[in-house]
């Protein structure tokens, strides 16, 4: 479990490099960040065998507890400052990367084009997909540049929480292939006669579809969250596999679907445009509503995803062998419930910020470590110990979790 961790959070270079730090450098952030996560593997799994553990805090669990959860919560900082370090780099990388990428598709075109043309000769076809290209690849080259810092050409698809958008890849990869399809049509049209619009109706439908559930998903995820109906938790970087997965790193079966069924229907538009460039590729309308009913099945998974989260009942902890009593100050108490820790925020970090609200008193949820991960918290129950400061008496319990939402409160009667 730890190796499979470390190589989740780690980079791509071997472990026996020691390169010399450097800032921006997408090389070292990556190797601090994949030291700091071993680190913290190998602390906690040190830590959930009982070794290391200070003999002046050893005779007493509690403060043995609370010493091992705050060594942990020092070293998930370190880990989470090492990531963000580490992500910068990334997304310098990703830029360089993704304008390679464009211009070496316009390389590729160039090239097929000429291979092909060694036994037709060329054509106005050719002359006009290539300007096409360059048209395009020159204006992505511009906002890449005006997003250096946000990745480049990833910025317009990365979402509010760090995370790739699938509305919005979807969306601009079918208003890539318009501009294009336009602006070619267009160059070929200076030596031929005008291209033809008969038929175009289904693609701009699609097109128009797409656009606005990319929009009515930002609106409801947006509206969703102001009404505490929906916990996000910001991730580290963007990834690819956010177009297909949750926030949990789950495959999705909305995301998946209309990530394929609109592939689909792109790449047989494209295949049309290809077989006749002489108008605009006619997309049959029942593959329109394909789409369609792809889309709506992703708006309704965004609609019902998630869920506040909520406090079910509060419990005196009971170790064996311990008598039934009252809850009192110092005994552990055992909180109940669903969605505290939200998707995306199983991490050390976003654990670390977990509160428990008792009364007047914040009392931070310890981490407690076994082999592989944490006994304590998890999604549907926290231990906390009674602070002192707790006064006897009827007192309300809450939590907060690491997106910052506050449960219900839950009223307890602590004894004296």
């Amino acid at each position: 479990m730890a190796v499979q961790e470390a190589r989740q959070y780690g980079g791509r270079h071997g472990a026996g490099e020691h390169p010399t730090a450097c800032a921006g450098c997408a090389h070292c952030g990556e190797t601090g960040h994949r030291r700091a996560v071993a680190a913290f593997l190998a602390r906690r799994e040190e830590l959930a065998a009982g070794h290391g553990v200070p003999a002046a805090v050893a005779h007493s669990p509690v403060a043995a507890r609370q010493w091992v959860s705050d060594e942990l919560a020092q070293s998930a900082r370190a880990v989470t400052a090492h990531g963000r370090e580490a992500g910068l780099a990334w997304l310098a990388r990703v830029r360089t990367g993704s304008l390679a990428a464009v211009w070496a598709a316009v390389l590729a075109l160039l090239l097929g084009q000429a291979l092909t043309a060694l036994g037709t000769g060329w054509t106005a076809a050719r002359t006009a997909g290539l300007c096409t290209a360059l048209l395009l690849a020159v204006p992505l080259t511009a906002a890449a540049h005006a997003h250096r810092a946000r990745g480049g050409l990833l910025a317009p698809l990365t979402g509010e929480d760090n995370r790739l958008s699938t509305t919005r890849a979807v969306a601009a990869a079918w208003l890539l292939f318009l501009c294009y399809t336009l602006l070619f049509l267009t160059s070929r049209s200076l030596t031929t006669s005008p291209f033809g619009l008969s038929g175009a109706a289904g693609l701009v439908t699609v097109l128009a579809l797409v656009s606005a559930v990319a929009v009515t998903a930002r609106l409801v995820v947006s509206t969703r969250i102001a009404g505490l109906r929906l916990q996000k938790v910001r991730a580290d970087r963007p990834r690819a596999a956010d177009l297909l997965c949750d926030d949990s790193g789950r495959a999705d079966l909305a995301d998946v679907q209309y990530v394929l069924v609109s592939g689909a229907v792109l790449a047989f538009a494209a295949v049309r445009l290809a077989a006749d460039p002489a108008r605009l590729p006619e997309l049959p309308w029942s593959l329109a509503l394909l789409v369609a009913v792809s889309a709506v099945w992703h708006l309704a998974a965004k609609c019902t995803e998630g869920g506040p989260p909520a406090v079910h009942a509060v419990v005196r902890s009971r170790e064996a062998g311990d008598l039934d009593a009252p809850i009192r100050t110092g005994d552990d108490i055992e909180i109940r419930g669903h969605g505290f820790v939200p998707p995306g925020a199983a991490g050390p970090d976003p654990l670390t910020r977990l509160v428990v609200r008792i009364g007047p008193v914040h009392a931070h949820v310890p981490l407690v470590p076994v082999p592989g991960g944490f006994a304590n918290p998890t999604d549907t129950v926290l231990t906390v110990p009674l602070p002192a400061d707790v006064e006897p008496g009827r007192v309300e319990v809450s939590v907060v979790t690491a997106a910052g939402f506050e449960t219900n409160r839950v009223t307890i009667d602590v004894a004296d």
